[in-house]
Formats: C-alpha cells, structure tokens, sequence
C-alpha cells in the first residue's frame, strides 16, 4: 500500500518559504547594525524608521524595540561599532609626515566610500534641526581622526617636517574635514584628491615658519 505523498512533495502543494535560520547574540545585532545604516544611505534620516530597518534585516520590529529607543540611538550604535561602523582608526607611523598623511587621510577616504561611511552624509547635513545628532557623529567619527592627525603632527616636529606652532588641534582638524567636505560635494574621495589635500594644504602649512 503506497503512502500519500508528503506536501514537499505533491507538485500541487503550493509554495512554502524556507524556514529562516534565526540569528543570536552579536550576529543579529550586527545583521541590524547593517540594516541601520544601508536603509539610512539610502534614503534619509527623516525617513528613517524602525519597520524599514526590520524588512530590511527580515525580522519584527519587537527586537529592535527591545534594544533602542529609537532609530536614532540604532544608527550611533551601528556607527561606533568596530564591526559595522568605523571604531577606533588606529594612527600610522610610516616615519615620515607625507607617509603618515596618505595612509591616514586615504584610509579615512576609503572608509566614507563604504555603506556605513554613505550613510554619514544625511547625518552630515541635519545640524540645523538635529544638533545633539550632529554633535555625536563628530564625536564618533571626525574627532578622533583629528586626535591622531594632532599626534602625527607632533611626532612630525621630532624629525623637523613641522612648525611646532602647528601642532594644535585647529590645525589637525583640516585634512579630516576637507576629506569630509569632498565626500559630501562629489560622493568619492579618490587617492588624487587626497594627494592634492596634503601637497597643496596640509604639509605647507604645517611647515609654515612664518
């Protein structure tokens, strides 16, 4: 006597989704860290909301609402995340200023051009409305390439590439705003750009004696 065919196998059956594999612990927070900030390039941060980032990452909204307030808390988590976002930059020492410039600058660069740096730029631009916001992404992001840059200036006075009246933190802050600034008009920083940034701005005027 034959058995009635299973329903995987009847070819009437109709269609049945893959049982989805469920993820845990830090694969799932990053799965929505990743989910955080491609929505967010995509779109803008007003349009930001938590039901989008859960299509997007194929879960309910519950488990992000059991983690963050609110989008906005998600998207600073993404973004200071090592994994997902940009952590802590770690500083060169390729003994020279211009070595370290271009390694710095360049990886800063090529980190804006990722899913995680695009999505800085609707962020970027909402200082008028969002202040706290914008304070914080230049917390998480811009200022602590800006520390490292101070240091590479001093270590550069060592070996008589720099002024030491140039090592302070205004100075410091030129190259990572200027990379910033060019992300946001052109979209890429490519190496040239960044080439140009440390020839014709940063190694005159921190070598400046006048």
């Amino acid at each position: 006597m034959s058995s009635a065919p299973r329903p995987s196998d009847d070819p009437a059956a109709p269609d049945r989704p893959a049982r989805a594999t469920r993820r845990r612990g830090q694969a799932f927070t990053r799965a929505l860290h990743e989910a955080a900030l491609e929505e967010l390039a995509l779109t803008s941060f007003e349009e930001l909301a938590f039901d989008k980032i859960a299509a997007r990452a194929g879960t309910g909204k519950s488990a992000l609402y059991r983690r963050w307030s609110t989008p906005k808390e998600l998207v600073l988590d993404a973004l200071a995340d090592p994994d997902t976002g940009f952590g802590t930059p770690v500083g060169p020492d390729t003994g020279s200023l211009r070595g370290d410039l271009t390694q710095l600058l360049g990886n800063f660069a090529r980190v804006l051009d990722e899913p995680h740096g695009r999505a800085l730029r609707p962020l970027m631009t909402k200082r008028p409305r969002h202040p706290e916001l914008f304070d914080e992404v230049m917390r998480l992001i811009v200022l602590p390439y800006e520390r490292i840059l101070l240091d590479v200036l001093a270590r550069a006075v060592g070996r008589g590439e720099a002024d030491p009246r140039r090592v302070n933190r205004r100075v410091a802050s030129v190259g990572p705003r200027m990379v910033v600034a060019e992300s946001m008009q052109k979209g890429t920083v490519d190496a040239a750009e960044v080439e140009a940034i440390i020839s014709e701005v940063l190694l005159p005027l921190a070598a400046s004696r006048a």
